[in-house]
């Protein structure tokens, strides 16, 4: 693994010497940024020797709860572990009051041990190493959808969309509307301007299904770089929402009524000198791209808990939605779960259309990666693409539950092989952790159902 270089921080400090505070910050497999503040005379003893972070940061719930049996806590004594810069992540943040940037860390292999192997950017190396090993160089991008929202709940608490620029509250939209991105036009040029700042290729921005939702498209390239952007650029719209007096969720449901809010997964595979191996006259692709669709499909279930990761998660899949609800592909077809999209020959990639926008991009990536290796590894057959209505044509569907994804991925011998048990042990420590404090909580729908009538 290659961490920064000294001189990108003192260069950083030399271009800005107004910063005063540096934002430090590592992400945990629920994609939770967690660190420190530190201040601006901190920062070069980071990029020198590390940063150390307590072995737990890397094994706590998304409420941020110890999981006393994932092996990182009183097993370990909770000990120091070092983490350290990745290159190009030292950024301003132009929306904070104090002059303030950020920088990401990653846990060292063996200084930053045991929570290493809990790092999720480790898992997503470890994969594309192994792609890389066989001669197949991984490109991806994302496609990520949010919602703004109010700030202020309802009068019962509840969430809202977010006014628009004339200070009402929108109750429907109309997608691909030109209007609802207008009305968001100074939240827009806020987030662009920061993205450009933190060279986050951010490009198409498309007003969705439902009121609030926006989707941005980011540019593809190297899988990992792709990924890194990802996880900054969920930040950077939160921060900028928060700015201008909204709430940013990339949530996977949170309107029972309205549109579920995805992160589509675009992969192709390229050779040594960056020539497209997926590219093809036909709208189908090459038998690689075959082979890819076939490897993914056979890891579907087994992959589920990444891709939807939270109880919420599972809300999002129903009938004529656009979120797919079965293991299913097709040319064109946003009735299926993976999709070819048309378009130039060298342009043929296949979009994954399965993840909530709650999923981590490195554990998502990461478990996609892992299946198109299967796939072009044991030369799997897909079967023929899905034509018209997939969601008509679905003989086999998707578990709607988080108990079913967890124990799949709990029971996956190809997971313990391509994502590592060590990993895997952590992670599913945590999530039986969190599955088990979501059941035990009663709730409003409890008393809506059962209150007068058990």
């Amino acid at each position: 693994m290659k961490f920064a270089a000294l001189d990108e921080a003192r260069d950083f400090l030399a271009a800005h010497p107004d910063i005063d505070m540096i934002e430090l910050f590592i992400l945990d497999a629920n994609g939770v940024p967690r660190g420190k503040l530190l201040h601006r005379e901190e920062l070069l003893a980071v990029y020198e020797s590390g940063r150390p972070l307590p072995s737990t940061i890397l094994g706590l719930t998304l409420n941020g709860d110890d999981v006393e049996n994932s092996g990182l806590v009183w097993d370990v004594g909770d000990i120091d572990c070092r983490a350290y810069p990745l290159a190009g992540s030292l950024v301003r943040l132009p929306w904070r009051q104090i002059p303030t940037a950020a920088v990401q860390v990653s846990m060292h292999p063996q200084e930053g041990m045991p929570a290493s192997i809990a790092d999720p950017r480790h898992l997503l190396i470890k994969v594309i190493d192994g792609l890389k090993a066989d001669g197949y160089h991984p490109v991806m991008a994302c496609e990520l959808e949010f919602y703004l929202l109010d700030a202020k709940r309802d009068g019962n608490g509840r969430p809202q969309p977010a006014l628009d620029a004339d200070g009402g509250r929108p109750r429907s939209t109309q997608v691909y509307g030109l209007r609802e991105l207008e009305q968001i036009e100074p939240f827009l040029a806020d987030l662009y301007a920061a993205c450009k700042l933190q060279g986050i290729p951010a490009r198409t921005a498309i007003s969705e299904y439902a009121p609030g939702q926006v989707e941005i498209t980011l540019e593809h390239g190297d899988a990992l770089e792709a990924m890194d952007q990802a996880v900054r650029y969920k930040r950077l719209v939160k921060a900028v929402a928060h700015k201008h007096g909204m709430q940013a969720t990339f949530m996977a449901k949170p309107f029972d009524h309205l549109a579920g809010t995805g992160m589509h997964m675009h992969v192709s595979i390229a050779d040594a000198a960056g020539h497209n191996l997926f590219a093809s006259e036909d709208p189908a692709g090459t038998p690689l791209l075959r082979q890819a669709v076939g490897g993914m499909l056979a890891s579907l279930l087994d992959s589920l808990l990444l891709f939807c990761p939270n109880a919420n998660s599972y809300r999002r899949f129903q009938a004529n939605s656009y979120a797919p609800l079965a293991p299913t592909w097709g040319v064109d077809n946003r009735t299926v779960s993976l999709r070819v999209p048309g378009g130039p020959a060298n342009s043929r990639h296949i979009e994954h259309r399965i993840c909530g926008a709650d999923a981590n991009p490195y554990l998502a990536a990461a478990a996609i990666l892992a299946g198109v290796h299967r796939g072009l590894r044991e030369h799997l057959d897909p079967g023929d693409p899905v034509q018209g209505n997939g969601y008509a044509q679905a003989t086999e569907l998707l578990p709607t539950d988080w108990l079913t994804s967890l124990t799949a991925l709990e029971q996956s011998a190809w997971a313990r092989d391509a994502l590592g048990s060590e990993f895997l042990g952590v992670y599913l420590a945590v999530k039986r952790a969190e599955y088990r404090q979501f059941m035990a909580e009663v709730g409003e729908q409890d008393w809506r159902w059962y209150l007068t009538q058990a």
